[in-house]
């Protein structure tokens, strides 16, 4: 996204990144990142794709060091703060860095990741301090960016995309979001993943908007930032929005109506990188007068589907492809599936990745015919698309019939005892897989199966669930802690 930094040069002393210490202007980003690519290529006309991790917290370094690396015709490999050494020590192993950026706050971590890898150091600051000189032209085709994930497997991998990659994925979100230099973004997420440095921080960059960093996220800070009238955009992740609305529950009355007036004259609040319960979304509404925007993408892909900006956005559905994206539900056999059906979803467009670092075997058998396989089945209903799962995770294959644990939790989050459920399937002999569902109750509930057994009967049978269904609960106790887990078997009968 090497464009994104040509395009800083025209917002000049426009606010960029906003943080509890200070703020950096466009043109300080662009100035410092200037240094830092410079420093970086040590008289060398062009680091020719040479890969360069940086650890550093969420902020203007972070900003620095990414341009930076860029602009010296680089790598960026962004390492998660969050990761203990052995994490950090396997990826840069793994994609081999010439140099591992660093803040004040993270020197220590890394130094010793690089010791033990045997690569260089460097402070950000220190960069940042160096001369400017002559930095290389980057043509959009080049690699841009390793971001580490598991993709379709359980083995984390470097997802390498281009310039060109990330700029078809921040220009369709754009576009579709319609994301301008008047909006301001809330930034609490970690800036490892595609959630955090495409959508949220790529976006808001590239279009000239103000970011707000409050990371790690806190969600009495995220209130005070929503209630001060400072941020107009948000996008985070269901487990945060469910965070949200537990401190707002718990606020004082003038406060609550206070928050959520201020939400309700923000633009928009979006929602994605796991299943949003229809629980939450219909609480969020009630909250702040917004429905979620919930959308789907992955590392390989960035966003794929998403709900309207405009227009009526539906719970349990990810909407329809965005501008440039094309995708497929394809059977077993590769075969297109009929609207109604569950299918493997299939993505091709400019925005999908180039490769997996170092192996060509698993970028090979991630496409077929041109078309990423994503490992996620979805179905076609009504015009929009629903995400039923990863194939190999969240798709249970019982008594002949592919069940959604995703539609499972969904149905036992309506139970009035149920905070949070998960669904999973276990190897059984008879049924090649069992249905097993932790429950985690209300303070001071407990879920009796029979009970249970019998709310579900009904509920549950379009669903094809064998007749034993073992249901782990999680009471709470007096404090609202989790005690220990009761397990007892439970029969719901759907079939003889």
């Amino acid at each position: 996204m090497i464009e994104a930094v040509g395009r800083a040069m025209a917002h000049g002393s426009r606010p960029a990144i906003v943080t509890p210490t200070g703020t950096s202007t466009y043109r300080d980003l662009i100035d410092a990142s200037t240094r830092v690519a410079t420093m970086l290529l040590r008289g060398r006309e062009d680091l020719d794709g040479a890969r360069v991790a940086f650890l550093t917290t969420a902020g203007d370094e972070y900003v620095t060091a990414h341009w930076g690396i860029w602009r010296a015709g680089g790598i960026a490999v962004p390492l998660a703060t969050s990761h203990p050494v052995p994490e950090l020590e396997r990826v840069v192993r793994d994609c081999h860095p010439e140099v591992v950026l660093h803040d004040e706050a993270f020197g220590a971590r890394a130094e010793q990741v690089a010791t033990s890898c045997g690569v260089s150091t460097t402070d950000v600051r220190d960069a940042a301090g160096h001369d400017a000189g002559a930095l290389p032209d980057v043509a959009a085709e080049r690699r841009a960016m390793i971001v580490y994930t598991s993709g379709t497997t359980g083995s984390p991998k470097g997802v390498v995309t281009t310039h060109a990659n990330y700029r078809a994925q921040v220009r369709t979100l754009i576009d579709a979001w319609e994301i301008t230099a008047t909006d301001r973004t809330l930034l609490v997420l970690p800036l490892h993943h595609v959630h955090g440095i495409v959508n949220v921080l790529g976006c808001a960059l590239w279009a000239g908007a103000a970011v707000n960093v409050r990371v790690p996220f806190d969600a009495g800070e995220t209130w005070r930032r929503m209630s001060s009238g400072e941020v107009t955009v948000l996008m985070a992740v269901p487990t945060i929005y469910r965070k949200l609305i537990t401190a707002w529950e718990s606020m004082d009355t003038a406060v609550r109506r206070r928050a959520s007036e201020a939400c309700r004259a923000m633009r928009l609040f979006v929602s994605g990188s796991a299943a949003l319960p229809v629980t939450v979304m219909a609480q969020w509404r009630e909250i702040t007068g917004h429905t979620l925007l919930e959308r789907y993408g992955t590392t390989e892909t960035g966003m794929v589907l998403s709900n309207p900006l405009q227009g009526g956005r539906r719970a349990g559905y990810v909407g329809t492809p965005l501008p440039g994206v094309e995708v497929r539900l394809v059977d077993d056999e590769g075969s297109d599936v009929d609207e109604g059906n569950s299918g493997q979803l299939l993505v091709r467009g400019d925005a999908v990745f180039l490769e997996y670092w170092n192996r060509p075997a698993e970028t090979a058998a991630a496409s077929v015919n041109g078309w990423y396989r994503t490992g996620d089945v979805a179905t076609l209903e009504h015009g929009a698309y629903r995400i039923m799962g990863r194939e190999s995770t969240d798709i249970i294959k019982s008594g002949g019939y592919k069940i959604s644990a995703l539609e499972i939790e969904e149905v036992l989050r309506e139970h009035a005892s149920i905070v949070e459920c998960a669904v999973v399937g276990v190897p059984d002999d008879e049924w090649g897989e069992r249905v097993c569902v932790a429950v985690e109750c209300v303070r001071g509930a407990l879920v009796d199966a029979g009970e249970l057994r019998e709310w579900c009967r009904d509920r549950l049978a379009p669903y094809k669930i064998p007749r034993s269904v073992t249901v782990t609960t999680l009471p709470r106790n007096a404090m609202g802690k989790v005690t220990k887990p009761q397990v007892t078997a439970l029969f719901i009968g759907h079939r003889p």
